[in-house]
């Protein structure tokens, strides 16, 4: 019994650190191509090697900061106060 612990432990943290990590260019491009609708949500996917809950957080990530920005809620870097951009402004 001790052993099969021991082994999933091995097994988990194996899966862990060859988890892939994609970049958020990446992400950007993986959603993109499904906003486009020429392909199917599930074919993206399974192209990509992503499970299709993970493509649909992108989304929703990808979207809600969009509104945040179209909203005005985010500052853009040369906007923050002290900075060149916006002492440039004055």
């Amino acid at each position: 019994m001790l052993g099969k612990n021991i082994t999933e432990s091995v097994v988990r943290e194996i899966r862990r650190n060859t988890r892939r990590k994609y970049s958020a260019e990446e992400k950007i491009r993986i959603v993109l191509e499904g906003l486009r609708g020429e392909e199917s949500i599930a074919a993206i996917c399974r192209r990509e090697g992503i499970h299709t809950n993970l493509y649909y957080k992108w989304s929703k990530d990808f979207l809600e900061a969009g509104k945040k920005r179209l909203l005005g809620d985010v500052v853009r870097r040369g906007q923050q106060p002290g900075s060149w951009w916006a002492e440039a402004g004055k």
